[in-house]
């Protein structure tokens, strides 16, 4: 076989930057579920329909998930998101059209499921497809700010729609459409991401067996997978009922998403190959850390804007930064040739978090109120912290006994 010189074995110009573009139109559509609580409570609706409408997209997730592999494997990663781009679509039109609990709005809800199930672990497998493994953490990580961009422009577009005096529901058609958008960016470039795969060597299985399951969840990258979900529940939780918790506190929810999206997409866009360039274990529990600070700064210490601002960039800067280095060590740790499924195993954790705990949070708000609910959180992100922190010890104490 020739030898590829480097700029052949670069994505095309250009591809990656479509892909990216693609990705943020598609991840808007789950950035307006943060806009369920209170669109529901307008409508007679709590925080516990908000919750049991996102966590029942869980169900749904979960199923995607498992077969996003096989369906890669069949038709391709770029087409199968396409697909799942048109389920988006059909979502948020439903939730624009439906603003009342109750079954429809629930089959939505399983709808957008499924979309983001297929779209959301596909994205981290086609970078491991079309990027040499040196260069993926980069590109992991500026993959992951597009995603952010579009998960925290979506409540900003709500914002915007109530400020030109339209109803909530107008944004939910806005992410329908950019779902389209996305859906048909990505089929307009699976041409060339296939080429730039088989430049890059031979097709990797994606689909998950039990088998390849057990053996990921043997290794090492058992640890990140199990932190992104608890990193999820964090977001999650947070991210579903800010609109409640701003209420409360007599703040506008906007500054909560602009401050987390500006500090999470900054960190991942600019630093963020730098941060995973240093040792992951370090720096996680570092940036673990910041979250727990944010969460106790929510229970404790806003009082007035700039605070609730300053609580939304710590949160930002931690998880978007965690999520980074984890995500690496996901791939990094995982058995040889089973990058794919830790990937998938990665995703499916972050689902758990980011569509189960909100059914959780839901209740706990509406029997409880929103201080129990923080209370919950912090629990939450001292055992991720300590997940960090039993790491870096479990490994000085290995290095000790060897030498």
């Amino acid at each position: 076989m020739p030898t590829l010189s480097p700029m052949e074995r670069n994505s095309p110009p250009g591809l990656f930057g479509l892909f990216c573009l693609a990705s943020y139109l598609l991840s808007m559509s789950y950035g307006m579920t943060f806009l369920l609580a209170m669109m529901l409570k307008a409508h007679g609706g709590s925080e516990s329909d908000a919750g049991t409408v996102i966590s029942v997209a869980m169900i749904s997730t979960f199923v995607a998930v498992i077969f996003s592999g096989h369906l890669t494997d069949l038709i391709g990663a770029s087409k199968a998101i396409a697909g799942g781009a048109i389920l988006l679509a059909v979502a948020c039109t439903g939730f624009a059209c439906v603003t009342s609990f109750g079954t429809a709005l629930l089959a939505f809800g399983l709808v957008l499921g499924f979309g983001w199930g297929i779209f959301y672990p596909l994205g981290p497998i086609i970078v491991a497809m079309i990027i040499e493994p040196t260069r993926r953490v980069k590109y992991f990580a500026l993959l992951s700010g597009s995603m952010m961009s579009g998960i925290g422009t979506g409540p900003l577009v709500g914002r915007a729609a109530m400020a030109a005096g339209y109803a909530v529901e107008s944004a939910f058609m806005v992410a329908a459409a950019a779902s389209l958008l996305g859906g048909v960016l990505f089929f307009l470039i699976a041409p060339r991401i296939k080429r730039q795969q088989a430049i890059l060597g031979p097709v990797s299985v994606c689909r998950i067996t039990a088998q390849a399951a057990g053996s990921v969840l043997r290794s090492k990258a058992v640890f990140a997978i199990i932190m992104v979900g608890l990193g999820g529940a964090i977001f999650g939780g947070l991210s579903s009922f800010q609109t409640s918790y701003a209420a409360l506190h007599h703040l506008d929810y906007s500054l909560f998403f602009l401050g987390f999206m500006c500090a999470a997409i900054s960190c991942r866009l600019l630093i963020a190959g730098m941060i995973t360039q240093r040792d992951p274990y370090l720096m996680s529990c570092v940036l673990t850390a910041l979250m727990v600070i944010s969460v106790l700064m929510s229970m404790y210490s806003i009082n007035s804007p700039a605070t609730y601002l300053l609580a939304a960039v710590l949160l930002g800067v931690g998880y978007g930064l965690t999520y980074s280095v984890i995500n690496g060590l996901a791939a990094n740790e995982a058995p040889a040739g089973k990058t794919a499924q830790s990937l998938l195993l990665f995703s499916l954790s972050y689902f758990i978090g980011v569509f189960g705990f909100p059914l959780l949070a839901g209740k706990i708000i509406v029997s409880d109120g929103m201080q129990a609910l923080l209370s919950t959180i912090l629990f939450v992100a001292l055992a991720n912290w300590s997940i960090t922190l039993a790491r870096l010890i479990w490994r000085r104490a290995a290095v000790g006994v060897v030498a």
